[in-house]
């Protein structure tokens, strides 16, 4: 039976398209779930689940439920990533193989997003290459999660 995947996204994506289009480019979410579907089933995932929310406590339900599902997960967690030891206790305790994703590459940028409480219990971190990080968290999932 295909793995489900969870593509979750964090605070501010909602944004994307027209937020900073110069650091974050000219897609928007909707356009980013579309390439994800389509690469997903490409890949023999069964149901993908993609979501954004800006409240970090509807984040964590979703990581559960995921974990739940048995399901791989790509996230991206916005500026919680620098923050939330909620994300990473979530991801812990649900035990879901998680890649996180991040559009900019946040290591030359701000030293505050230098920093992430979710990379140590990640499986993987795809940084700064932009939207298709996504699509390539999709092909590592796929080859990390068991068959």
């Amino acid at each position: 039976m295909p793995h489900d995947v969870f593509i979750l996204n964090g605070p501010n994506l909602n944004l994307l398209g027209t937020r900073e289009p110069g650091i974050y480019g000219s897609l928007t979410l909707s356009d980013i779930e579309a390439n994800c579907r389509a690469r997903a089933e490409s890949l023999g995932f069964g149901t993908v689940e993609f979501r954004q929310s800006n409240h970090e406590g509807v984040l964590v339900d979703w990581i559960q439920e995921a974990g739940r599902r048995g399901a791989g997960v790509v996230m991206n967690p916005g500026a919680y990533t620098h923050t939330s030891i909620a994300l990473a206790d979530a991801i812990k305790g649900a035990g879901v193989t998680l890649i996180e994703v991040h559009i900019s590459n946040v290591h030359a940028r701000e030293s505050f997003r230098h920093h992430s409480f979710v990379s140590p219990v990640a499986a993987g971190v795809i940084v700064g290459l932009g939207p298709m990080g996504y699509t390539l968290a999709l092909e590592a999932l796929a080859g990390l999660l068991p068959r």
